[in-house]
C-alpha cells in the first residue's frame, strides 16, 4: 500500500544557518507544537543528531497514544528526519529540510510520508481527517517558525531567571526566550529536578543565592490564580500574598548580591486590573488606579518593584489583558460551550475586553528584557479592545457554531460571587499607548485574526 505524502514549504528572511540552528535549542519542540494539541514529552534523549530520541504522548479526545521517534539522517545547517518508531501511524517519516535562497533568505521545507494503520479501514476512516489536522498544524508551525525568526532586531544573549514558568504563559515564555537563544533558569518549590532549576519558598522569603547569581534578567510570573475559585477570605489572601511575597524574596535576593552582581532589569507581570471598572473610557498607562480588590492587588503588586528600582534595577511591570489560548485561561473555559453551540455574550454584553496572544506576550517580555529604554508600566494587550458581546460574535465565528445563549449577569453573580463583578462583567478598555510609542509590531493585532492563529481555525 503506498504512503501518503505530505508537504508544506515556507520562505523565511534569514539566513539558512540561523533557521537551522533555531531548530537545534531546546525550546523548538515548545515553539512548534500548537496549544490546542495535548503533548507531552516523557523523554528527550540528545538534540536532533542522528541516534537522538524522543518520547512522548498525545491526546485525541479522551485517548493518549504513545510516540517513540529516532532523529536520524542529520546534516548540519541542512536537514534532519524524524523517524516513527512505535506509535499511532503505521508509518511516519518527517524530514525537516533547510535550503539557503541567497545569503539572507531560506526555504524551510517539512515533507511527511506516513501510512495509517489498519490499512483500507483506516485510510476510509481517518485519510481525510488526518490531512486536515497536518494542514492546520503546519500552518501554526511555519507562521510561528517564521515570526520568530524575523522579528526584526537582534537582541544580545542574556541569562533570564523566570518564575511561574510552568504556567500557562510560562511555559510558552520559556521556549520562546530558549529559541530565541537566551538561557532560562527556573525557580521552583519543589526539589530541582534539572540543572537549570533552583528552588524558592516565597511563604518564607527564602530563594536559592545561586538562582540569582549571575542572572541578567529576573522575570516574574508567579502567583495565584485570580479566576480559580470564589473570592473568599482566604482565597483572597491568598491572590494578594502570592504575587506580594513573590516579588518580596525576588528583592532580598537581589539586595543581598554586591551593586555589581545584580541582575539588570526585572521584569514582572501585572494586570489590567489595575484599573478597575472604568466603563467606556479608553485607558493608557497615565490612568489612575482603580478602585476594587483586583485594582488593590495590582497597586500592591506593582508597589513591590519601588524596592527593586532604587537597587539600581531596571523594572518592567506588563500590564496584562486575556490572554488567548485554548491551552488555558479564559478562552479554555469558554470553548466547551461554544463548540457545543451553547455560548453567547456574559450578561449585556456591554464591557469591555482588553487581549493579548501569547506569542505577542512573549515578545513583549523579552523587548522588556533586552532594550534598556523600556521602564515602569505598559498595558500588554492588542491595540483594539472590544466588547464581550464583540468577542462572543467573533469567537462564534471563527468556530462556525452560533452564540445565541447569553449568561444573565444574576446567574454570574449567584456562581461567582465578588469575583463575577471584577473579571467577568468589569469593563476595562485599555490600550497599549506605550507600546505604540516604541514601535512594538504585534503579529496579531486583530482579534479574529488572533482567534483563527490559536486555534487552528
Amino acid at each position: 500500500m503506498a504512503d501518503a505524502i505530505f508537504r508544506r514549504v515556507v520562505r523565511i528572511e534569514r539566513p539558512a544557518a540561523e533557521v537551522f540552528a533555531w531548530h537545534e535549542r531546546s525550546g523548538a519542540f515548545g515553539r512548534l507544537c500548537p496549544p490546542w494539541e495535548r503533548v507531552e514529552v516523557t523523554r528527550h534523549v540528545g538534540g536532533i543528531k542522528d541516534g537522538a530520541r524522543v518520547s512522548l504522548r498525545t491526546k485525541v479526545g479522551p485517548i493518549w497514544a504513545k510516540w517513540e521517534i529516532l532523529h536520524r539522517d542529520y546534516i548540519e545547517g541542512r536537514q534532519f528526519r524524524d523517524v516513527l518508531l512505535s506509535g499511532p501511524f503505521a508509518r511516519w517519516e518527517h524530514l525537516h529540510r533547510i535550503e539557503p535562497v541567497g545569503p539572507s533568505a531560506c526555504e524551510l521545507t517539512d515533507e511527511i510520508q506516513y501510512r495509517l494503520p489498519l490499512g483500507m479501514l483506516g485510510r476510509l476512516g481517518g485519510a481525510g481527517f488526518t490531512r486536515r489536522q497536518l494542514e492546520r498544524m503546519f500552518t501554526y508551525r511555519h507562521a510561528v517558525t517564521k515570526a520568530d525568526l524575523e522579528l526584526g532586531y537582534l537582541s544580545p544573549r542574556k541569562c533570564i531567571l523566570v518564575s511561574g514558568a510552568s504556567g500557562l504563559v510560562g511555559r510558552t515564555l520559556e521556549a520562546f526566550l530558549l529559541t530565541q537563544g537566551h538561557t532560562v533558569r527556573r525557580l521552583v518549590r519543589r526539589q530541582p529536578q534539572a540543572a537549570n532549576e533552583f528552588s524558592w519558598d516565597p511563604t518564607r522569603e527564602k530563594i536559592d543565592r545561586a538562582a540569582l547569581t549571575g542572572a541578567d534578567a529576573v522575570v516574574h510570573l508567579g502567583g495565584s490564580n485570580v479566576a480559580g475559585g470564589r473570592w473568599t477570605a482566604t482565597r483572597k489572601a491568598e491572590i494578594l500574598s502570592s504575587r506580594v511575597d513573590g516579588a518580596r524574596t525576588l528583592a532580598a535576593g537581589i539586595a543581598a548580591l554586591n551593586a555589581s552582581e545584580r541582575p539588570e532589569v526585572f521584569v514582572s507581570a501585572a494586570a489590567v486590573g489595575f484599573y478597575g471598572e472604568r466603563g467606556e473610557q479608553r485607558l493608557d498607562e497615565q490612568a489612575a488606579l482603580g478602585a476594587g480588590f483586583l485594582a488593590d492587588v495590582c497597586a500592591a503588586w506593582e508597589g513591590e518593584l519601588a524596592a527593586i528600582e532604587q537597587m539600581g534595577v531596571r523594572t518592567v511591570a506588563l500590564r496584562t489583558g486575556v490572554v488567548l489560548s485554548p491551552a488555558g485561561g479564559a478562552l479554555a473555559k469558554m470553548l466547551p460551550a461554544f463548540l457545543m453551540g451553547v455560548g453567547g455574550r456574559l450578561g449585556l454584553g456591554r464591557q469591555w475586553m482588553s487581549w493579548i496572544t501569547p506569542d505577542d506576550l512573549c515578545a513583549m517580555y523579552e523587548r522588556a528584557v533586552t532594550d534598556s529604554t523600556w521602564r515602569g508600566a505598559y498595558n500588554a494587550v492588542a491595540p483594539e479592545p472590544v466588547t464581550n458581546a464583540e468577542f462572543t460574535l467573533v469567537l462564534a465565528r471563527v468556530l462556525r457554531r452560533p452564540a445565541i445563549f447569553p449568561v444573565p449577569t444574576v446567574v454570574l453573580r449567584a456562581v461567582f460571587g465578588e469575583m463575577a463583578d471584577e473579571t467577568l462583567l468589569a469593563s476595562t478598555r485599555a490600550v497599549p499607548a506605550r507600546l505604540q510609542a516604541a514601535r512594538f509590531s504585534w503579529r496579531q493585532p486583530e482579534l479574529e485574526r488572533a482567534l483563527r492563529h490559536v486555534l487552528g481555525r
